[in-house]
């Protein structure tokens, strides 16, 4: 710390020897700094102030038919993207700032001055914004903060419109193109359904669920098979026993009974043609196809009629007495139980025919079986491509008539309401330069010029006080050290010196003290 303070205090006296350079320097950089600052012209600030409004009531009762975009973010966006050099060469045009200008590089040089000079600035959370210009002229910072407001209003609108045509273009370019690759998707499911118009189903079942039903009903027509045949081979006993032995009242009565039970034969046949006519709807529809259940629905009428018509029959047959003898009796027995034969062997063969039929559709279906896999794969890629380029397609119809009801939104309601709180006004007091503040600095600016101008003389023509330092210095040794005796005369002309350099000093800093104090009691008068 001692050493420190020693070289502090060495380069100190070196500096003292060279004082009145650094003072006459200090004044000279102190003339030259006021001079400057009282040359500087008056620069004047022109603003205004616009509140833009991004509510809406139109915005709420269309929500979920138009895109809503995020105003306020855009809003802050333009705020912060307004001063490029496209608006600011637009803005020096609208007021007539380069009409002075001669040459490209005086052009240049006007944008780049307007660029410093245009602000921008938000006011806390209220989208609210002031727009600021300084220049030489009250009337020209005016007109360019008119110019910047008109700009300002017009690239907002701007931007949303073009935001809006943009996206309307691009899902139109988006639409075309998924078309074409509907049309391309549909093209290539007809040809498939064309090539294996045989293993298609139009109910959307595959081969093995076909096959399923095609066992179901082949099973149920075996049964009906089995059932009739079986009524035959009982009608025919019961016909070889009433051949073999006479009739009796009980026999009389079943016999009534048996009449009454197969004397619907008008009934059978409808039946049975609706039957067939149900098998071949089946064939081509679903069950829910309204002709199926049509068909369905008749059948079950004609059963019921059926059993209606039976059960009267029997009803009056068993009600009225028996009056035929034995013989004739056994003889009309015989005579129902024939007819009753005939009639189970039509139906008999009926259902052969539809044994096989369904039995041939049965092999038909097995065989297909073994290719119906592949051909179902290629069906569902087919179909899951279509389906996704519809689904696709139709979702992006549905975004361009939000599109199109969000442009028609924006230019009913705008984007934002901007409304011009304070309009362009230019100050006419100067708001630059500050000449107090200048002043301040000019002076400290000359007194570190002055200690710096002292500071180098002091290292180009070093003189040491100390013997230890000059030893450091040159690295030689010291032989001895001659002491130089002070007059009272030059003790006297140091004080003096000492006095002059005072007065010089504080005649300095009084000088810019009292300019500092006229320019603050002048700037304080303005203000009142």
């Amino acid at each position: 710390m001692d050493l420190l303070l020693a070289q502090f205090f060495s380069i100190a006296r070196r500096m003292w020897k060279y004082r009145w350079y650094g003072l006459l320097v200090s004044w000279v950089a102190g003339a030259i700094g006021a001079v400057v600052v009282f040359t500087m012209p008056d620069r004047y600030e022109a603003s205004a102030r616009i509140y833009v409004d991004t509510q809406s009531i139109l915005k709420p009762l269309m929500s979920g038919m138009a895109v809503a975009p995020n105003v306020d973010m855009q809003v802050s966006m333009l705020s912060k993207t307004l001063i490029n050099r496209p608006n600011v060469e637009k803005l020096v045009r609208m007021a007539d700032l380069d009409l002075k200008n001669q040459t490209k590089a005086e052009q240049e040089a006007t944008i780049d001055r307007v660029t410093a000079e245009l602000r921008i600035s938000s006011v806390g959370r209220d989208n609210l914004y002031t727009l600021s210009y300084r220049d030489r002229d009250p009337e020209t910072a005016k007109r360019a903060v008119q110019s910047l407001v008109t700009i300002f209003i017009e690239s907002s609108l701007g931007s949303s419109r073009k935001d809006t045509a943009t996206a309307a273009s691009f899902i139109t370019d988006q639409i075309k193109t998924y078309e074409s690759k509907l049309e391309e998707a549909e093209q290539r499911l007809k040809e498939f359904r064309l090539r294996n118009i045989q293993l298609m189903s139009g109910d959307g079942k595959d081969s093995a669920a076909r096959l399923g039903e095609l066992s179901t009903q082949l099973e149920r027509s075996r049964l009906e098979l089995r059932e009739a045949t079986n009524a035959q081979a009982a009608a025919r006993a019961r016909l070889e026993a009433e051949r073999t032995r006479g009739g009796d009242s009980t026999t009389a009565s079943l016999l009534q009974e048996s009449a009454i039970t197969i004397s619907t034969p008008e009934i059978d046949s409808r039946l049975d043609a609706q039957r067939r006519n149900l098998d071949g709807l089946l064939q081509r529809y679903t069950e829910v196809h309204p002709d199926v259940v049509t068909a369905r629905k008749l059948i079950k009428d004609l059963e019921d009629q059926k059993r209606k018509e039976m059960a009267e029959q029997r009803k009056n047959a068993l009600a009225a007495p028996p009056t035929l003898s034995g013989a004739n009796t056994g003889s009309l027995m015989a005579q129902e139980l024939s007819r009753a034969i005939a009639g189970q062997e039509i139906q008999i063969a009926a259902l052969r025919a539809r044994v096989d039929e369904y039995s041939s559709r049965y092999a038909a279906a097995l065989n297909a079986l073994k290719t119906a896999p592949q051909v179902e794969a290629e069906a569902a890629q087919l179909n899951r491509d279509y389906a996704i380029h519809k689904k696709n397609y139709e979702e992006l119809v549905s975004k361009r008539e939000q599109a199109t009801i969000s442009g028609d939104l924006d230019v009913a309601s705008g984007m934002a309401d901007f409304r011009l709180i304070d309009p362009p006004r230019a100050n006419p007091k100067p708001v630059a330069p500050n000449r107090l503040l200048l002043l301040a600095g000019v002076l400290a600016v000359a007194l570190g010029v002055g200690v710096f101008t002292t500071f180098v003389g002091s290292q180009l023509r070093p003189v040491f006080h100390d013997a230890g330092e000059l030893r450091l210095r040159t690295e030689l040794p010291i032989l001895g050290v001659v002491s130089r005796l002070v007059s009272d005369a030059e003790k006297r002309r140091a004080r003096v010196d000492l006095v002059r350099f005072g007065v010089a000093s504080g005649g300095l800093v009084a000088v810019f003290a009292v300019g500092l104090s006229i320019m603050a009691i002048l700037m304080s008068k303005q203000v009142g």
